[in-house]
C-alpha cells in the first residue's frame, strides 16, 4: 500500500493549539501516515516539530487535510484544495466551528477514526467571481461591503439577466448553503441545508421594508450593479478582501459545483448541527 501523506492547517491566531498538533504527529505516526506542513506552520509551533514534515508551501497533493482551529481555517483549507477531492478533516479550537467533525476535547479519538478512513466526505459547493482579472472561489459567501464613514451604499442586482432588487443598504451577500448559517444568518437570509443546489442573496442592513432574501437557482448567474455616484463598495471572498466595486460598474457571480470536501464522521447530520450549533429553530 502507498504511503498515505496528511496535511496539517492551525488557527491562524493565538492561542496556537500546540499541544494538540503533538496529538495529530502522534495519531498519524501509529496509523503509517506521514504528516506534512508549511514552513509557515511549523513556526507557530516554535519551528521543527517532531513528526510533522515542514515543506516550503502547504502541498495540494495529499490524502487528508487536518486543520485545528475554526470555521475560518477550515474555509482556508477548503479554499487551498478547492477542486482536488482532499477531504479536509476539521477539529474545533474556534467559536462556533460549524464546520468542524469534532470538538477539541474528541480531537484524538476523532483523528484516529479519520487516518483510519472512518470518514464520509460531502461535497461543497462554491461562488465564483472574477475581479482584477483573477477568480476567485468562495465556499461561503461573496459580500459587497459599504466602507465605513461612506455613505450607505445604492445596490441593485440582477438574476438571469433580469433585475430584482435596487436598495439603498449597508450591503449584499451571496452564500452557498453552507455560508447561508453565517453572514446571511444575521441579516435574516433562510438556511439552507446540506446538499441544496443553489444559493442565496441577501442584503445588509436594506432601508426598505420590502427587500427580501432570495434563493436563487444554481444555473442563475447574479450581477451585483453599485449604483452611477456612489462610493466604491468592497468585495469579499469568505470575510476576506478581494477588491472593490467601483461606482456605475457591475460584477457577476455564479454557482460551482463540487468545489471543496467536508469529511465528517458518519452519524453526523446538517440538522444535528444546526440544534447544537444554533439551539432549536422553534420552540
Amino acid at each position: 500500500m502507498a504511503e498515505r501523506v496528511a496535511a496539517l492547517v492551525s488557527h491562524s491566531h493565538p492561542p496556537f493549539p500546540s499541544e494538540a498538533v503533538g496529538v495529530v504527529a502522534k495519531v498519524a505516526a501509529e496509523a503509517g501516515w506521514r504528516l506534512v506542513a508549511s514552513g509557515e506552520e511549523a513556526a507557530k509551533h516554535g519551528g521543527a516539530v517532531p513528526g510533522i514534515e515542514a515543506r516550503d508551501s502547504l502541498p495540494r497533493q495529499v490524502d487528508l487535510c487536518v486543520v485545528l482551529g475554526g470555521d475560518g481555517s477550515i474555509l482556508y483549507a477548503l479554499r487551498h484544495f478547492a477542486r482536488t477531492g482532499v477531504p479536509v478533516f476539521g477539529v474545533n479550537f474556534g467559536t462556533v466551528g460549524f464546520l468542524a467533525a469534532v470538538e477539541r476535547d474528541g480531537a484524538e479519538e476523532g483523528l484516529r477514526r479519520a487516518f483510519a478512513g472512518e470518514t464520509e466526505g460531502i461535497d461543497l459547493p462554491g461562488l465564483e467571481i472574477e475581479i482584477n482579472g483573477q477568480v476567485r472561489v468562495a465556499l461561503n459567501d461573496i459580500g459587497f461591503i459599504r466602507r465605513p464613514h461612506d455613505r450607505v451604499a445604492e445596490l441593485s442586482y440582477k438574476i438571469a439577466g433580469e433585475e430584482v432588487g435596487h436598495v439603498r443598504c449597508d450591503g449584499l451577500v451571496a452564500a452557498t448553503p453552507v455560508g447561508s448559517t453565517g453572514y446571511n444568518l444575521a441579516n435574516n437570509g433562510p438556511i439552507l441545508a446540506w446538499g441544496v443546489e443553489g444559493y442565496v442573496v441577501s442584503y445588509i442592513a436594506p432601508h426598505s421594508l420590502t427587500a427580501r432574501a432570495l434563493v436563487v437557482a444554481p444555473g442563475d448567474v447574479l450581477h451585483v450593479g453599485n449604483a452611477i455616484g456612489r462610493e466604491p463598495v468592497d468585495v469579499a471572498v469568505d470575510g476576506e478582501p478581494a477588491g472593490i466595486l467601483p461606482s456605475g460598474e457591475a460584477l457577476g457571480v455564479t454557482f460551482a459545483h463540487k468545489v471543496g470536501c467536508l469529511a465528517q464522521l458518519p452519524g453526523t447530520s446538517f440538522y444535528h448541527r444546526i440544534r447544537e450549533k444554533f439551539g432549536h429553530l422553534a420552540v
